[in-house]
This record gives C-alpha cells, structure tokens and sequence, in this order.
C-alpha cells in the first residue's frame, strides 16, 4: 500500500497533463515542419515530458507551504510522497530528458539543457517576481513547438506556434496569480496580483487575453493556413475564452479562478486541433 501511495504521489506532481500538452506542442513543431523525421520527434517529445515532469517536482518541492494554502491536496502537502522523494524524481528525469536529446541532434540538446537550467532556476528564484517569472514559463511552453521544429530539421515555421502559445500562456499565467492570490499573499511572494494589486492584473490578463486572439488568427489571415483552422478558432476557441474572460470578475474566488485556467488549458487542446488540420499538409 505505502509504494502504491508513493507512486500515486509521484504521478500527481509529474503533472501528466501539462506534460502531455509539451508533448503536443512538440509534435505540432514536427508535423509543420513537414520533413517526416518523426522518428527524432518523437524522441524530442518524450524529452519534454520529462523535463515538463522534472520542473513540476522541483517546483512543488520549492513551493511546500504555499501549497498547503492553495493546493492542499497536492501530494506533497498531503504527504503522499516526502520532499525527499520529489527532489529526486526531478533529478532522475532531468538527467533521462537529457539523455534522450542527445539522440536527436546538438541544437535540440542545448535547448533541452538550457531549458531545464531555466525551469530550476524559474523555481529557485524567478516565481517570486512580477511578470518575470510569467514570462519564463511562457518562453519556455513556446519553445516547446520549435524543439520540435529543430527535431524534425525544419524550426522557422513553428515560430507562428512558438508566438501563439506564449502568448497565451503569459496570459494563463498572470490569472493563476490571481488563482493563488491568498496563498502568495501569506508567504510574501511578489507576483503581479499581491504587488500591483489584483484589478491591474485582472487587467492585463485581457489584455492578454485579447492579444491571444489576435496572434492566433493571423497565421490564416497571412494565408499560411487553411480556412479549417479560422472555422475551428472562431467556434471552438473563442467562445470558451470569451467564457473564461466574463467570469474572471471582481468577485470570483480563488477555486473559481483555478478552475478557469483550468479550462483555458483545455480549451488550448483545440487550438492544436485547428493546427493539424489547417497548416499547410
């Protein structure tokens, strides 16, 4: 039962989802290239699940007390799994990640390693900042596409994704500052809503949130995809984001708030269905 348990915690702080949607964006990166190398590709995916697994441990191992307020389930606060346990998977995965890059050719092999570096160091010391550290995570999902780009030897046509996908995560970002508001406040870390205040951030997240509409419908309006991908933008894409715009209020709680980046995660999962079928086959 105590292994069953430790596995169970080491899976939670893996994070699975987040690590798949790495994954998928690594896969986008490779299918828009279009050079077939799918073999080098996925090995390039895989090592982002990895090293997307490594950063989620190192980052709920540096965040124990702020998550006993926000995240109190999570498998650390909860004590599926000790401190311990978690630095160690981190360290186990960072070093197969990088393993598996190696495989694939020397520019995917330094982003991966560059890439981990950054996520520790994001951890250690860029979350507790303003925007700063939002923007890390951001670079580093966009960077995803163009590790699969550089993958399958082709990285210029994943740039669109690379802009797209930062952009929306920066947004995501700053409205899980406003999701994790109460707990940031007690353990004094400086992100945008505890420093600024709530209201500008709530504002930039529009901002943001808008901006995002914008890049992504300008691959199809440079004619570099097909109407499909505008079709599935505009009916599956918008409305859930127009959603989560209107509920972002004055008044919504912390779980209110987590659950909507919750849902703008998985409404991304339809962005990469308008990909597949409007880039260019």
């Amino acid at each position: 039962m105590g292994m069953r348990m430790k596995l169970k915690g080491l899976y939670q702080i893996s994070r699975p989802v987040n690590a798949l949607t790495g994954a998928l964006a690594v896969l986008l990166g490779g299918y828009v290239a279009q050079t077939g190398a799918w073999g080098k590709v996925a090995l390039a995916a895989a090592a982002v699940v990895l090293i997307t697994a490594a950063a989620n441990a190192w980052n709920d191992y540096r965040d124990i007390e702020i998550d006993k307020i926000n995240q109190p389930r999570r498998a650390l606060p909860s004590g599926l799994i000790t401190p311990q346990a978690a630095w160690l998977f981190s360290v186990v995965l960072t070093v197969l990640s990088l393993f598996l890059s190696a495989f694939i050719n020397w520019p995917a092999f330094i982003m991966a390693l560059l890439s981990s570096l950054l996520l520790y160091i994001y951890s250690w010391r860029l979350k507790s900042t303003v925007l700063l550290g939002n923007a890390t995570v951001a670079i580093i999902s966009a960077l995803s596409a163009v590790f699969g780009g550089l993958a399958a030897g082709n990285a210029v046509p994943s740039l669109w994704l690379a802009a797209i996908i930062a952009t929306a995560i920066m947004g995501r970002e700053v409205l899980k500052t406003l999701a994790d508001y109460e707990g940031d406040l007690r353990q004094r870390c400086q992100t945008i809503a505890t420093a600024w205040g709530r209201r500008p951030a709530r504002v930039i997240f529009y901002m943001l949130a808008a901006a995002t509409s914008l890049v992504m419908l300008l691959p199809y309006l440079l004619d570099l995809y097909r109407p499909i991908y505008a079709y599935i933008v505009a009916l599956g894409v918008y409305p859930v984001m127009l959603y989560v715009i209107l509920r972002v209020t004055r008044t919504a709680t912390g779980p209110q708030l987590e659950r909507l980046s919750q849902i703008m995660k998985y409404d991304f999962l339809v962005w990469f269905l308008a990909v597949l079928l409007g880039a260019a086959g």
